[in-house]
């Protein structure tokens, strides 16, 4: 992976696995990658959706599934602990405290300090159905439930973060709501297909960068996570101008970049956007709850 040589701005790790249906393994694998990140001087270390498993079908997934105050979240604080860094666990299968009664879960993208803290739960909004045909199913929506409500950007050491996951990626009315609310930093954890990813994923994620002049962070699954299935790969980091600053190669590892928030600010002065919008003509793209940023 490319790694950004560690100085003065804050040092981010962003980590690229093959999930499997084995969460030990996976825990391995993913405390690995966090212990090697926090030696090289990473602050925040970013892991993709389906970090705690991929199922080999939907009755596995389920039962596979765990509370957040559950064993597995237990071991990522004291990781975070014993580390020092912020996690960034970008697609936990929560069950919620609806489990009894519903039997489904959530797509939950949780936010550790380096005190092991829950600091935020986003749960993940758009649910992926789509269906391409003779290449790809998918149909998050008939075991998952939808998140309520898009989460407040939140103050870390690199920048304040805004929370997505994956399919939120194909809708910039996410990034530009969490951009009016003082995100610095978006992120999109994820597992795309290979067919949607090689197709979309860098020109979607470099545009959210553009647009929202934020930082954009993607960790990413990448390979094969069991027989049916094969995710694209390609972890990378954003700047806010665009360019792709980071990237892993095949296979499971990190990529790290430097946040250089003058950088954005300087950008955002001179092509400022933000300030150019039309709400009068086209209305403004804000989400319940969150007041825009000063």
């Amino acid at each position: 992976a490319m790694a950004g040589s560690l100085g003065l701005k804050p040092l981010v790790a962003v980590g690229q696995v093959t999930s499997t249906p084995d969460k030990e393994l996976n825990f391995a694998t993913c405390a690995g990658l966090v212990r090697e990140a926090a030696r090289r001087g990473a602050c925040l270390v970013f892991l993709p959706e389906g970090f705690d498993y991929i199922g080999s079908d939907t009755a596995q997934t389920l039962s596979l599934a765990e509370g957040l105050d559950g064993d597995l979240m237990g071991r990522y604080a004291g990781l975070a602990r014993d580390c020092g860094v912020w996690l960034s666990l970008g697609g936990f299968h929560e069950r919620g405290q609806d489990w009894p009664t519903t039997q489904r879960i959530y797509n939950c993208h949780a936010l550790l300090d380096p005190a092991g803290r829950l600091v935020a739960t986003y749960r993940k909004t758009h649910l992926c159905d789509v269906e391409l045909e003779g290449r790809v199913t998918m149909k998050e929506s008939s075991f998952t439930n939808p998140g309520a409500e898009i989460v407040a950007p939140v103050s870390t050491p690199a920048g304040k973060l805004g929370l997505s996951i994956c399919y939120d990626l194909r809708f910039p009315e996410i990034s530009l709501a969490l951009r009016r609310a003082g995100a610095e930093i978006l992120t999109y954890p994820s597992a795309f297909t290979v067919p949607t990813g090689s197709a979309h994923w860098e020109v979607l994620l470099r545009a959210r960068a553009i647009e929202s002049q934020c930082y954009v962070v993607a960790a990413a699954q990448t390979g094969k996570n069991h027989e049916r299935r094969m995710s694209y790969g390609h972890a990378l980091v954003v700047d806010p101008w665009g360019a792709v600053v980071a990237q892993c190669h095949e296979g499971p590892g990190l990529c790290y970049a430097e946040i250089d928030l003058e950088y954005l600010h300087r950008i955002r002065r001179e092509i400022p956007v933000h300030g150019h919008r039309r709400p009068d003509l086209y209305g403004t793209v804000a989400a319940a709850g969150l007041a825009p940023a000063p």
